[in-house]
């Protein structure tokens, strides 16, 4: 294929001593995950067994006016539930035969554990079968966990995709799995460039309805999406199914590694490779150019949050020369990451898990020009004179792939030139409203 940029001498960070620390976390709750697959899957019904605490954060979060009627709900644990004073078994089960019989359209519900449910030990999976056997073949009823105790936010994705992976029909087809949700005009634009190269047939988890014809099988090959979704991965496997290993599409240099990944895979000439991927290619590269003017030789360290850590940094080292100081992430799968822990140069500490209050000490020795972390930390680094950019940020907009490369890197410039224009002008009407500093106002560092 298109030769890319050559590792520089010092190799990349695979072997790199991984730091590890636990302790304190800023963690974000993994029941958000919902927000974006209630989207992507039309006839899902997302019942969270939680408290009335999870059923605000899902209202806030989805900014859901009172006269919707979304395809998520919470049954609220009362204190008789959680007293032991109820059947807690018998109230779900009331709650959902009357919610099946007011949305006939709903063909798969998941039962989503909350932190309440798990302290409370609500075996939901029994649940789940249960009224898997009620309730077939109208309905799949299947359940995962969103609790945040353990976790990190995106896991509810990776949770409830992996929780669909054993009930999928068995299918000895030679196809092309894509793992991942993302919103429908990126999976288009990566659908059509794998299609135009001879690609096929191509299949999508989720699928956006029950009946979709998703099978799985030994001659199913897949790759993922998102580096967040290991659990998903290793129940792929388990199932026969067979990882295309790669570093994941997020800027012009992943995007082409990852799709040259998959056409090796199924025999695409070099010269309909380069045919079909040129020019999204040239507009990737101009865009991120553009975008990427004042990230050049700044500084970056990343907070554990997202789990997309390692493959931004990879971007931004690479693609938007940056240097990485620390790449902090709750979690380190080498068998999803390690195409991008090899294109990372050495340098940065690759650190897993948090003791938050070490990892603020070594940013503010660092002094870093951009600090992505958690909502959490963000204005209390700004108010140290640190301009952030909010992880959560890059998994609820369209980065992946080439048409959205150039997006990507303006998600990351926009704060350093925030902070730059604060500098030169601290007398600027936003310097007037909030005098405390750059991170005295609301949502510091966030345009």
């Amino acid at each position: 294929m298109t030769e890319l940029p050559r590792l520089t001498p010092t190799g990349g960070c695979r072997d790199t001593p991984i730091l590890k620390q636990r302790g304190q976390r800023e963690v974000f709750c993994g029941l958000t995950g919902i927000i974006w697959l209630h989207r992507k899957m039309q006839d899902a019904f997302f019942l969270v067994i939680g408290s009335r605490t999870c059923a605000h954060l899902l209202q806030s979060a989805a900014g859901v006016m009172i006269f919707a009627e979304p395809r998520f709900g919470t049954a609220i644990l009362e204190e008789t539930d959680l007293a032991g004073l109820a059947d807690a078994q018998d109230e779900l089960d009331k709650v959902v035969t009357e919610l099946l019989a007011r949305r006939p359209d709903i063909k798969q519900l998941f039962l989503v554990g909350s932190c309440p449910s798990e302290v409370i030990k609500l075996d939901l999976a029994k649940a789940a079968e249960r009224m898997s056997q009620v309730h077939a073949p109208h309905v799949r009823v299947l359940n995962f966990s969103g609790s945040g105790i353990e976790t990190t936010f995106t896991q509810g994705e990776d949770a409830c995709l992996a929780s669909m992976v054993p009930v999928l029909p068995k299918t000895d087809a030679r196809q092309l799995l894509l793992v991942g949700a993302l919103p429908d005009v990126v999976e288009e634009q990566a659908i059509g460039l794998l299609e135009a190269m001879g690609i096929g047939p191509i299949k999508v988890l989720p699928a956006p309805r029950a009946d979709a014809d998703l099978g799985l099988g030994d001659n199913t090959v897949y790759a993922l999406m998102q580096p967040f979704l290991g659990d998903t991965h290793d129940a792929l496997t388990r199932a026969g199914a067979r990882h295309i290993p790669a570093p994941f599409p997020f800027g012009e240099e992943g995007t082409t590694q990852w799709l040259a990944a998959i056409a090796a895979e199924f025999g695409v000439a070099p010269d309909l490779f380069e045919q079909v991927t040129a020019a999204p290619r040239a507009r990737a590269r101009k865009a991120i150019a553009q975008a990427a003017q004042g990230l050049r030789g700044k500084s970056v360290f990343f907070f554990p949050d997202s789990q997309l850590e390692i493959p931004l940094a990879r971007f931004l080292t690479r693609e938007c020369g940056m240097d990485a100081i620390e790449v902090g992430a709750p979690f380190i799968h080498k068998g999803l990451v390690g195409p991008d822990l090899d294109l990372l140069a050495a340098g940065p500490t690759i650190s897993e898990g948090q003791d938050v209050d070490l990892q603020l000490d070594r940013a503010k020795a660092a002094k870093p020009d951009l600090t992505v972390c958690g909502l959490g930390l963000a204005n209390p680094l700004e108010a140290e004179g640190l301009a952030t950019k909010w992880a959560i940020e890059l998994v609820f907009t369209p980065v992946h792939f080439y048409e959205q490369a150039g997006d990507l890197a303006g998600l990351f410039s926009r704060p350093i030139r925030r902070a730059d224009v604060l500098k030169l002008d601290p007398a600027s009407s936003l310097g007037q409203k909030y005098p405390g500093g750059v991170g005295a106002g609301p949502h510091a560092g966030q345009t």
